[in-house]
């Protein structure tokens, strides 16, 4: 009998043994199982970052280039008058009663009228591209009462020389 107590002890320890290796090994291997999941969290993170890097260096190019762009076409947009509406012209004797006798140039005949429209209150009030013509631009616009703001540019120019 005693040699089968000790066989049931060894089978015993041996069990003990077995089970102490297992949690042994279950901690090991949950270690393992967090310091590969550590890594691998590490690296995505790592990706995110450098991802944001390149992201904001991208955006700061093309921020650049649209401001290049705007600052390109702001230089190119200047130009130069025309120097034909510059030349000094001198009005006819209908004209000069609206702006004067000294000679001007187109664009600022075309100024003086526009004053002298506003001043007058010639405008008309409804439909504001027409223009009610009084005695003095009647002369001007050859006997018509009412001419439109775009016809006005070309009556005047006829009584340009």
């Amino acid at each position: 009998m005693a040699k089968a107590k000790k066989a049931v002890k060894k089978v015993a320890a041996k069990k003990a043994v077995k089970k102490v290796a297992k949690k042994a090994v279950k901690k090991v291997a949950k270690k393992a199982v967090k310091k590969v999941a550590a890594k691998k969290v590490a690296k995505k993170a790592v990706k995110k970052v450098a991802a944001k890097k390149v992201a904001k260096k991208a955006v700061k190019k093309v921020a650049a280039k649209k401001v290049a762009k705007k600052a390109v076409k702001k230089v190119a947009v200047k130009r130069k008058p025309n120097p034909a509406f510059m030349r000094p012209m001198t009005p006819s004797a209908a004209l000069a009663e609206v702006v004067g006798q000294a000679p001007l140039p187109r664009t600022e005949i075309t100024k003086k009228v526009w004053e002298y429209i506003k001043k007058n209150k010639l405008q008309d009030a409804i439909n504001k591209r027409m223009i009610n013509a009084d005695d003095k631009l009647k002369a001007v616009f050859g006997g018509k009462t009412k001419v439109s703001m775009f016809e006005m540019t070309k009556l005047i120019s006829n009584n340009l020389k």
